[in-house]
């Protein structure tokens, strides 16, 4: 059966995808039984087009390239053009809403209502926004659920690396009682800078921004926000424990001195911006602070813009996981690992459809 997508927002994690299911598709025919087309692709800026036996993506991603709006892709029979996002989900037959839209953070608007829309439609939702899981993951897991449909978002916490699907299935059994981890690639950069070259935390950050690291505005990652979303996250998901981001105590690293960075080295220790979530008898508490690590600590020898991970685990004991928490066909894959997962859920007849 082929599985019909509909993307909404079509930026670099959309493209990424797009290529991904391009350069990949005897592969997962022949291993996967999967096979997907891609119907419509709605983008406030690059335009939208629908086609119900699916869009020719060789062609849409050549007209983006060539003329910046997709809706310059060809008048063939059947071709609809202009959809805003909503008539999009609802009025498309796609199986699968792809939501990758550009999201307020601080709301979770317009993702949430976009994975409600596509609930009530009777279609799964795939999506790398944090903001819909961390704010809104009761109401919208609760959704899916009443609806029969599948809700992914693999993406949301360290790209495409597993740090939710992980858990889940090989941890399974034990009792994970504390997730620590560094959790944003941006922090982690700038304070391998400052350890290893000697620069202030300007120069750092002004390098992860040229570099493409941070943003113009790095607030989200340099206070602690962008962490915070993560560890509500892997509280919610792993450990299915209702925390809130409110609940969690947040601090960035934009104090950070080069005298703290001798003082640790001093101590054997290193700084990481350290996200966390534990469970103390029948209350959990949460923070993102900086911390100094012990350098014999898994975490210390994270460096650069990689991301880690570690589940402390009542049978195995510390687990730590080591990837990439961003980057274009990273986060891609984030996506397609969870197409892979309802269609193997399908078979399994978990679900009411595909």
């Amino acid at each position: 059966m082929v599985h019909k997508l509909a993307l909404i927002g079509f930026g670099v994690v959309g493209q990424g995808l797009v290529e991904i299911l391009l350069n990949k598709q005897e592969k997962l025919q022949k291993e996967e039984g999967f096979e997907a087309v891609v119907v419509a692709i709605s983008d406030l800026m690059k335009g939208s087009i629908y086609h119900p036996d699916g869009l020719h993506l060789e062609t849409v991603l050549k007209v983006l390239k060539e003329t910046g709006n997709i809706e310059n892709y060809p008048d063939v029979p059947g071709i609809i053009k202009g959809w805003d996002s909503f008539k999009t989900i609802r009025e498309t037959n796609a199986d699968t809403i792809v939501e990758v839209s550009y999201t307020d953070v601080k709301t979770g608007q317009p993702a949430i209502d976009h994975c409600k829309a596509a609930f009530e439609s009777g279609k799964n939702v795939i999506m790398t926004n944090k903001g819909p899981v961390a704010l809104a993951y009761k109401e919208l897991s609760q959704m899916a659920k009443k609806y029969g449909v599948y809700w992914g978002f693999e993406g949301t916490v360290m790209s495409g690396t597993p740090a939710l699907r992980m858990p889940i299935t090989s941890l399974a059994g034990n009792d994970i009682t504390e997730i620590k981890g560094i959790l944003n690639g941006t922090t982690n950069y700038i304070l391998t800078k400052m350890e290893e070259e000697g620069w202030t935390y300007e120069e750092a950050l002004r390098e992860a921004q040229r570099l493409g690291y941070a943003e113009a505005d790095p607030t989200s990652d340099v206070e602690g926000y962008d962490a915070k979303f993560k560890i509500v996250i892997l509280a919610n998901y792993v450990m299915n424990v209702p925390l809130s981001a409110e609940e969690v105590i947040c601090k960035g690293i934009t104090d950070i001195t080069l005298d703290d960075i001798e003082e640790a080295k001093q101590q054997g220790k290193r700084w990481k911006l350290i996200a966390k979530v534990r469970k103390e008898q029948d209350k959990v508490i949460a923070s993102v602070a900086p911390e100094k690590v012990d350098l014999t600590d898994p975490l210390a020898s994270i460096s650069g813009t990689t991301n880690a991970v570690t589940y402390e685990c009542d049978l195995l004991g510390p687990v730590t996981l080591v990837g990439a928490g961003a980057g274009k066909m990273e986060t891609g894959f984030s996506l397609l690992i969870d197409l892979i997962n309802i269609q193997r859920a399908a078979h399994q007849q978990k679900l009411v459809k595909i």
